[in-house]
C-alpha cells in the first residue's frame, strides 16, 4: 500500500472528523482523516461495514457536515457556505449516483436526466439529454418512466442524470450494488468514460474488489481511518487487502 495522492486536488478532505451521539455516548465515525482527491482521478474508497466510508463520501459532498476538520472543492470551503449556497454548488458542480436509483417515478427518463439542469437554473437542450442518454445507450428510451425499465437501465439513467450538468467530481455509493455482474461493469465503464474522456474527479464507496478494480486508486478505511491505499490494482489484490483489515 502507498501513501496519499499528490497531484493537484479536486476535493480535500483537511483533518475531517465526524462523531455521532447514540445510546451508548458518542461514536466517532471519522477520526481525523486528511486526504486529497486528485482532478481527473477515480477513487474507490472501501472498508468493512461501520468502517466510515459512507460517512467520508457524505462529508466529502456537503451531504453531512464533519464535526470538526475542513472539505475543500477547489478553493471554496464547503464549512463557509449556508445550506442556500452549498445546494447551489452541489446542483452546478456534484453529481450523485446512489444504489436506489432515486428516479422520480412521474417523470420519463428524458425529464429526470433534465431535472438537476432545470434545478440548477439552466434550460435543458433537447440535443445534449439525448447525447447523454445516447452515451449510456439509453438513446431511444428517453420517453420511458422508471417503471418501464430494468433495474439496470434505471441505474444508467441515473448515471446519465449525474453526468447532465458536466460535474467537476462524480460521486457514487455503491452504484453497483443492486446489478448483476454483467450490468455492474456497463455501469463502471460509465464512470470509468467520465474520468477518461470528460476528466472528471470520481469518488466511489464500494464493497465489491471487481467494482474497485475499476478505480485507479483504492482507499481503505478502518475504525474511521485511512488504514492505506493501493494503486491499479486487479480484483485480487483489492480482496486480499480488504481480508487483511477485516482479519
Amino acid at each position: 500500500m502507498d501513501g496519499m495522492e499528490t497531484s493537484t486536488p479536486a476535493v480535500v478532505l483537511d483533518r475531517l472528523t465526524k462523531t455521532y451521539r447514540s445510546g451508548a455516548g458518542k461514536v466517532a465515525a471519522l477520526r481525523d482523516v486528511t486526504y486529497a482527491f486528485s482532478r481527473g482521478s477515480f477513487t474507490a474508497v472501501m472498508g468493512a461495514s461501520g468502517s466510515g466510508k459512507s460517512t467520508l463520501l457524505q462529508c466529502a459532498a456537503g451531504l453531512d457536515r464533519p464535526s470538526s476538520g475542513r472539505v475543500l472543492l477547489g478553493d471554496t470551503d464547503l464549512g463557509t457556505l449556508n445550506p442556500v449556497r452549498l445546494t447551489k454548488l452541489r446542483r452546478a458542480r456534484m453529481g450523485f449516483v446512489f444504489q436506489a436509483y432515486n428516479l422520480l417515478p412521474s417523470l420519463s427518463a428524458y425529464e429526470n436526466v433534465a431535472l438537476p439542469l432545470r434545478l440548477a437554473g439552466a434550460k435543458p437542450q433537447r440535443k445534449e439529454i439525448g447525447e447523454v442518454l445516447h452515451r449510456v445507450g439509453l438513446g431511444d428510451m428517453g420517453r420511458r418512466r422508471p417503471a418501464e425499465l430494468s433495474g439496470g437501465q434505471q441505474q444508467r439513467v441515473a448515471v446519465a442524470r449525474a453526468l447532465a450538468t458536466r460535474p467537476e467530481v462524480l460521486f457514487a455509493d455503491e452504484p453497483t450494488g443492486a446489478l448483476d455482474t454483467g450490468t455492474s461493469r456497463q455501469i463502471l465503464g460509465l464512470l470509468q468514460h467520465a474520468k477518461e474522456h470528460a476528466g472528471q474527479t470520481v469518488v466511489m464507496v464500494t464493497h465489491d474488489p471487481m467494482a474497485a478494480a475499476y478505480a485507479d486508486i483504492v482507499v481503505f478505511l478502518e475504525d474511521g481511518q485511512i488504514a492505506g491505499t493501493l494503486r491499479g490494482a486487479g480484483a485480487g489484490e483489492i480482496a486480499a487487502a480488504m481480508s487483511e483489515l477485516e482479519n
